[in-house]
């Protein structure tokens, strides 16, 4: 359960969890002048996040030139941390380990309401419009299964309970279907998106989640192959990942990351990072944007308690 896991996680302690990411946020920089200490929380180190819906080996090398850009602006160091996993993420903000963090929708609800995560920033698309992407359900065709209602009885790979396209809205579309999510089918949380998909590669399971930035990745990294899936059910557009900022913090350095978050040019940064971040540019969001996946919660009727 993701309240249970964010006890468990809060009892360990956020700083041994974010050391398993490999960053130095235990340890964090020292300003030089008690100003700029001032101006840069937790002495001048500022600590962002982003969930792991790509490997680290992607994301590490895509984020850092966008995060040395956000750091210039800042006037502020910022140490990049890929969490482990959607629920260490939020409760990495909860226990005030972090400033700025990336979260998937469904997870930025969460963070909203459990760690005052408050949305500044959403991924747009060439057109400068805030962006969507999709979630599907998707079988090997090797299994047989033609249609949504014959996923019933099947093993079913999620990828994280605190995902939106890879729990909230399969677990939705399957609802729609007539299928409980959980006891309809036999869920394999497989810990991230490229997992997932490497399960349904493989006839690992029988049918899972896989969406349309996990495709778009894969056809980038020539690892796409189509012609091996039947697509069961497609969603509605679903609003792009937002960027954070931890609400207890000052209201003036808040306003800054939010003027240095919407000016980061995206054009200066290296080809390969482009092709791995989930938009364009960024541009202001409102909380009210991710309404929508607050009303697929609710309709699922799940409570923090439901999602483990």
């Amino acid at each position: 359960m993701i309240a249970r896991a964010l006890t468990t996680l809060a009892a360990a302690g956020a700083v041994a969890l974010l050391a398993g990411c490999g960053s130095d946020a235990d340890e964090p920089a020292v300003s030089n002048s008690a100003s700029s200490a001032a101006e840069c929380p937790n002495g001048g180190n500022v600590r962002m996040a982003v969930e792991p819906y790509e490997s680290s080996a992607l994301l590490l090398p895509a984020y850092k030139p966008l995060v040395e850009q956000l750091g210039q602006k800042l006037g502020c160091k910022v140490t990049l941390l890929i969490t482990p996993n959607y629920t260490a993420e939020i409760e990495a903000m909860r226990a005030k380990k972090l400033e700025i963090a990336q979260f998937g929708p469904f997870g930025y609800t969460l963070a909203h309401k459990l760690a005052n995560a408050e949305a500044v920033a959403i991924f747009a698309g060439e057109d400068g419009k805030a962006g969507t992407y999709t979630a599907s359900i998707v079988a090997p065709k090797s299994k047989n299964i033609t249609t949504l209602e014959g996923v019933k009885g099947k093993s079913f790979a999620y990828s994280d309970p605190a995902s939106t396209s890879g729990y909230l809205i399969p677990a939705f579309l399957l609802k729609q279907a007539g299928i409980d999510p959980r006891k309809g089918v036999k869920p394999v949380f497989a810990g991230s998106h490229p997992s997932a998909y490497e399960a349904l590669r493989n006839g690992k399971v029988d049918a899972g989640e896989l969406n349309s930035e996990q495709i778009a990745s894969l056809e980038n990294q020539g690892d796409y192959e189509p012609e091996k899936l039947v697509t069961l059910a497609k969603s509605d557009p679903i609003p792009l990942d937002p960027i954070t900022v931890r609400g207890d913090l000052p209201e003036a350095f808040k306003q800054r990351v939010a003027d240095a978050i919407l000016s980061l040019d995206f054009s200066t940064l290296p080809k390969k990072a482009r092709e791995v971040l989930i938009g364009q540019s960024l541009v202001a969001v409102e909380d009210s944007a991710y309404d929508p996946i607050r009303d697929v919660q609710s309709e699922l009727g799940l409570g923090l308690e439901d999602l483990g």
